[in-house]
């Protein structure tokens, strides 16, 4: 999902799977099964907004989860207290922790580069290359999956790519929907192959494998899904039309090749992630080099990345970042890239809140065990057990790294009860929940790009309603995400790239 977790084991933060910690903490009328009900009420809610109504508001989603969190409530037998303090518990788990983090400093990023020209240097060299509307998708897809394995955050890509690559690609002509979702699947791969990844750490960790070994191992199943995504994106890019907008001609006339500074940046971030930085560190360097080079170069001003608006002059309306307006604010490419995700951070804590009730009210539980006793009783379908698993539990916990940690331990029951090697479970756990985690129009990656949409000062906002996309319509075109999971599924049935423990013995799993 994002970022590496420096030191800490990723294998506990959500408090699931085996042991004592996984026995039920609240009792629920109804038993265990009740506790489901906060997050299935959710799935209901966001599945009749989103795909019903066709309403892609994630405030709208915010209430549907604070409704269904109050509704478990009144299920709960005796004293509420231990509900109430399991919201809190799950509020301050890791995973939603390290998500927030990585949106607010690729927000501030991506918003910087933008205030810098960098959409408008990006058209330039898409004309300058001959790089038109049908390939755009195809190129972002590409260059996206490229940026998110480097980074080995999927968000910061996705928040990125929808900032920068996607207006450029929309203005040219590249159809927007299409678009989104050929970004959408390029952090799905950087997600799954990224050695630094959220997902890729944990799918190792708790299968017992290490990193490097599970990395090589899924290299295989990535192309193999990355290559038709890829035809896919070609084919489709030619058949779809784009948007039509007012004065795209005037601007791709004036767009100029100073923005294209900011690859700079850009290459900044990959490569202090790649030299083992936390991806925190990495984009904090490409933020202060983006914002010398806006100012060097004259590219924006001060009061584009930062500015405070006072309503009278006074002695400190000189400084070059207050201004005198109508109201009194704060504003800049800092403000608006970190604001305009506070919705969805309250929605990610919800979510993971709701997801902590289940598990403590062992919900997780019992649907697992019946998973593992009465529906994985071969290998093979022990192994489908695995994939449609992880794919059930990331539709009900929307943020990839925190389905995958629920998720893990019944994965490990299961693969060791057939002697399935610790690389071949963790490449499907990782690979069902990174790909789920970008396409269900309610999931965290796919909500995250649509904010930079709709958010203050969004996309929307700048350009006008054809730069948003409502994320019912992104689903079936994620088209990596939807391969790799059907290769996955398929690897499960046929056997294909299967291991067992005496095949591979795996290496120490390094935890540093």
């Amino acid at each position: 999902m994002t970022d590496r977790p420096d030191g800490a084991d990723p294998s506990v933060s959500m408090g699931a799977g085996g042991g004592s910690d996984s026995e039920p903490r609240i009792s629920f009328y109804g038993g265990k099964r009740a506790s489901a009900v906060p997050l299935a009420f959710f799935i209901v809610w966001a599945v009749f907004q989103s795909g019903v109504l066709g309403i892609g508001d994630t405030n709208g989603l915010v209430i549907g989860a604070l409704i269904g969190t109050i509704l478990g409530m009144f299920l709960v037998r005796g004293d509420w207290k231990a509900y109430a303090d399991t919201i809190f518990e799950g509020m301050t788990q890791r995973v939603a922790a390290t998500a927030i983090v990585a949106w607010l400093w690729a927000g501030m990023f991506a918003q910087t580069l933008q205030v810098g020209g960098f959409v408008e240097g990006l058209i330039f060299a898409a004309d300058a290359l001959n790089v038109g509307a049908a390939t755009f998708p195809a190129a972002a897809f590409v260059l996206c999956g490229l940026l998110a394995t480097g980074i080995g955050t999927g968000y910061g890509a996705t928040v990125a790519f929808v900032t920068l690559f996607f207006p450029a690609g929309v203005l040219i002509g590249a159809d927007p929907t299409l678009l989104f979702a050929a970004i959408l699947s390029g952090a799905v791969f950087g997600d799954n192959l990224a050695p630094v990844s959220d997902t890729t750490i944990v799918s190792a960790v708790t299968q017992n494998a290490d990193i490097g070994g599970v990395v090589a191992s899924r290299f295989k199943y990535a192309i193999v899904a990355a290559v038709p995504a890829f035809v896919a994106y070609l084919v489709m890019g030619s058949l779809l039309s784009g948007a039509s907008l007012e004065g795209v001609a005037a601007l791709r006339d004036t767009a100029t090749p100073a923005g294209l500074a900011h690859l700079v940046s850009m290459g900044v971030v990959i490569v202090t992630a790649v030299a083992g930085r936390h991806i925190v560190e990495a984009i904090s360097w490409g933020l202060v080099v983006a914002v010398g080079f806006n100012l060097a170069l004259g590219l924006s001003s001060v009061r584009e990345i930062l500015v405070f608006t006072v309503t009278e002059p006074g002695p400190f309306t000189a400084l070059p970042f207050v201004a005198v307006g109508d109201a009194t604010g704060v504003g800049g490419s800092l403000y608006a890239g970190a604001i305009g995700f506070f919705p969805l951070i309250v929605l990610t804590l919800l979510i993971v809140s709701m997801a902590q009730i289940m598990i403590r009210g062992g919900g997780f539980d019992a649907i697992l065990e019946f998973l593992l006793n009465a529906v994985a009783t071969t290998v093979r379908r022990a192994e489908v057990t695995m994939v449609l698993g992880t794919a059930a539990i990331n539709g009900m916990i929307t943020i990839n790294t925190a389905a995958e940690i629920a998720i893990a331990p019944y994965v490990a029951r299961i693969g060791e009860k057939f002697n399935i090697n610790g690389y071949r479970r963790a490449n499907v756990l990782d690979a069902n929940t990174s790909a789920l985690g970008y396409i269900f129009p309610w999931a965290g990656g796919v909500l995250v790009g649509y904010q930079v949409m709709v958010g203050p000062n969004g996309l929307g906002t700048k350009y006008g309603p054809e730069m948003v996309v409502n994320p019912i319509e992104v689903v079936p075109y994620v088209f990596h995400g939807w391969f790799l999971v059907i290769v996955f599924l398929a690897a499960a049935v046929t056997g294909f790239g299967r291991e067992y423990v005496p095949d591979r013995p795996s290496e120490e799993v390094s935890r540093a």
